[in-house]
């Protein structure tokens, strides 16, 4: 099987990172051969849109199955309309995460979380429009 996992660095021993698009990294773990891949995640800096973009980047990595601890409805459709099931985990390290899923201990998100607004840039409370 072959697994995506959003860490925060760029090893197994790294934390796995609970925040789907916007991840430091993504580890490729193939469970018959071990430590495929790193990739940087480079809509992590995007000011909206970053689950759905990091959603495409691993779509090219044919993998089977992601784990994290949070993703938006955008990047959730993508990986349940490919057929790729989404696992949940804690911030724990990436090896015991994928440990976890071989168990068959880490639950299958059956829905997305919220929606993010980007990086910040709402027009929520204290925003001033530029004055």
């Amino acid at each position: 099987m072959k697994i995506a996992i959003s860490s925060m660095g760029k090893d197994l021993n790294s934390m796995l990172d609970v925040r789907f698009g916007r991840c430091s990294y993504f580890i490729i773990y193939d469970t018959e051969r071990g430590l495929e891949k790193v990739i940087e995640n480079r809509a992590q800096v995007s000011a909206a849109g970053a689950g759905t973009a990091a959603a495409q980047e691993i779509l090219n990595e044919d993998v089977d199955a992601v784990i994290t601890g949070n993703m938006g409805p955008n990047a959730f459709m993508l990986f349940k309309n490919s057929g790729i099931k989404v696992y949940r985990s804690g911030s724990i390290e990436v090896e015991k995460a994928v440990q976890l899923l071989e168990e068959g201990k880490l639950d299958e998100l059956t829905e997305a979380g919220p929606a993010r607004s980007g990086m910040g840039m709402g027009t929520g409370r204290g925003f001033r429009g530029g004055r």
